[in-house]
């Protein structure tokens, strides 16, 4: 007689195990977004600069560039852009220089300057890495690039 009382005092046990409070999932993680990048126009030439911006992300409009500095000169009928990006070490910077050099149009090594230089859509682009940066001329043909690009790398330290 004694199993047959312990069988409805097992199941009241196994139902009230099965009422315990539901646990909540816990939240994902809030990620925190990215502080947005330095004020680098400290380091752009000054002459003919029309003004310089920040972009949060997507420098240039390219999903695969980070965000950073942009500086727009404007050389009698001439416009064009140098760009700025600080990255973490001169490891990234570089990583991030063969990343955009797979995003250009017939894309060539600069000899002596370390850099690429090709079309970046319609325009002409003239990259390089110097220390934690990557640096660019966008809208200038080669030539005149490589000389702005030596006085830009003089001024990134």
């Amino acid at each position: 007689m004694r199993p047959a009382i312990l069988l409805p005092a097992f199941a009241a046990l196994l139902f009230l195990a099965g009422c315990s409070p539901e646990t909540k999932p816990e939240p994902a993680p809030v990620k925190k977004a990215a502080a947005p990048p330095a004020d680098e126009s400290r380091r752009f030439p000054s002459a003919n600069r029309v003004e310089t911006n920040i972009t949060a992300d997507h420098l240039l409009g390219h999903d695969f560039l980070p965000g950073g500095n942009i500086a727009h000169y404007k050389k009698g009928a001439k416009e064009f852009d140098l760009i700025l990006l600080r990255t973490s070490s001169a490891e990234a910077a570089g990583i991030l220089l063969f990343d955009y050099k797979t995003h250009l149009a017939n894309p060539k090594v600069v000899p002596g300057f370390g850099g690429f230089a090709g079309k970046d859509g319609a325009r002409d682009a003239f990259l390089f890495a110097k220390g934690k940066y990557l640096a660019g001329v966008i809208g200038l043909p080669e030539a005149e690039a490589d000389a702005l690009a030596r006085e830009f790398a003089a001024l990134i330290q």
